[in-house]
């Protein structure tokens, strides 16, 4: 069972946040809330505290918990905002945080639910909307609200739906229903990093963006994922799916893949793998000096992990790679393809401005045996994940 963590809003839906919270705690599930100012001029924080046996978040300003949003955040595995006001999810699309609610929103990692009530006309404002649409480009999942009769007592789109849904929607993401549920997926992100001595290394400028993007993809999508990572620049998902394997070199890396590829349905190597190491690595700072004034570090090469774990993989096994060049990228990728033993190599560019790494925004081209150059058009990188999830789930299922 999950921690979930039901948001409250000030929309005179609010009642039936409460019946959210029920249902939620008769599947198993260990609940708390968080209410708006508004929320509680609907419904009572005394009440849910009652139900739930914890504390109701309505303030930043607790005298003997000085910081209770992060602790919040971090024991969140899944986060509902029930009812969802337009003010609600405009402060979240936008990255507001200017109380109790939309402050925790954004600390947490954890996945989100939205289940919107409003107004029709407030609901189709191009606003709400835009903020909508960035709100699912960020992944977070959005239930649409009902059709029927409103609260200004006429019909339109805008009515939150029956308690008895939201928990069964909100149910299907807990007990994984998607394409990917019952299946092993392994992703590493990140760069690698090679020492030199205990305070030096070589690295790469990778964020890992594209293999978290793909990690929270594949949990969205029902997988149990192993993720194995390097050094990173964004926060890491969070779900009860999710098991976090942090390295640091590549034969750490090569040595954790091994492992978890042994019994997983697919492997997508997105890691920015170090290709080179130093030979010899120092066991103490080396000193500037007259005497390294023209220092030599000799290296060797590392293992190539993604042709290594590619050619033992097993029938049924899927193996993506990544290709990231910055100079004659299709061509370098086609010899990766055909050389690695992957099934599928995603070639991208990482030179320049525009270049994929440390940017949100990526243009892939697809590689695949027997199949003809793939080039998807720019798009952020959760889209390129998403895609990248079900261009999986296809190979999984045809067996190629």
């Amino acid at each position: 069972m999950a921690n979930v963590t039901v948001y409250l809003t000030g929309s005179v839906a609010a009642y039936k946040g409460v019946e959210v919270v029920r249902g939620l705690q008769k599947k198993g599930h260990d609940v708390r809330v968080v209410m708006t100012e508004s929320a509680t001029k609907l419904v009572g924080p005394t009440t849910l505290a009652a139900l739930t046996k914890h504390p109701v978040l309505t303030s930043l300003w607790d005298e003997k918990d000085p910081i209770p949003h992060i602790e919040l955040a971090d024991w969140t595995e899944l986060a509902v905002v029930v009812p969802a006001t337009a003010n609600i999810i405009a402060k979240m699309a936008n990255g507001i945080a200017d109380d109790a609610a939309s402050t925790t929103l954004l600390a947490t990692a954890a996945n989100k639910v939205v289940v919107p009530a409003m107004n029709s006309h407030m609901w189709a404002a191009p606003a709400t909307q835009r903020n909508l649409a960035t709100l699912k480009s960020d992944g977070v999942v959005i239930m649409e609200p009902a059709s029927g009769r409103l609260a200004e007592g006429y019909s339109g789109k805008g009515r939150l739906p029956e308690p008895d849904e939201i928990v069964a929607f909100l149910t299907a993401q807990l007990t994984a229903k998607g394409p990917l549920a019952g299946r092993r997926v392994v992703i590493t992100a990140g760069g690698t990093r090679e020492p030199i001595d205990p305070v030096r290394f070589i690295g790469n400028r990778s964020s890992g963006k594209m293999g978290v993007a793909l990690t929270q993809a594949a949990i969205n999508a029902g997988a149990k994922v192993t993720l194995i990572v390097g050094q990173v620049s964004v926060p890491l998902p969070q779900s009860p799916r999710l098991e976090v394997i942090s390295v640091e070199t590549t034969e750490q890396l090569h040595a954790a893949v091994d492992k978890a590829f042994t019994d997983a349905d697919a492997l997508i190597m997105a890691a920015a793998v170090a290709d080179y190491k130093p030979v010899n690595v120092a066991d103490h700072k080396v000193k500037k000096s007259v005497e390294h004034n023209d220092w030599a570090i000799d290296l060797t090469e590392t293992t190539d992990v993604l042709k290594t774990v590619a050619h033992a993989k097993k029938d049924g096994q899927v193996v993506i790679g990544f290709a990231a060049e910055t100079h004659d990228l299709i061509a370098n990728a086609q010899k990766k393809l055909q050389t690695k033993g992957a099934d599928v190599i995603v070639a991208n560019s990482v030179s320049g401005e525009n270049g994929a790494f440390g940017n949100d925004q990526d243009q892939v081209t697809i590689l695949a045996a027997g199949s003809d150059a793939d080039k998807w058009p720019a798009m952020p990188k959760v889209q390129v994940a998403e895609k990248l999830i079900d261009l999986l789930d296809k190979k999984l299922k045809s067996g190629d």
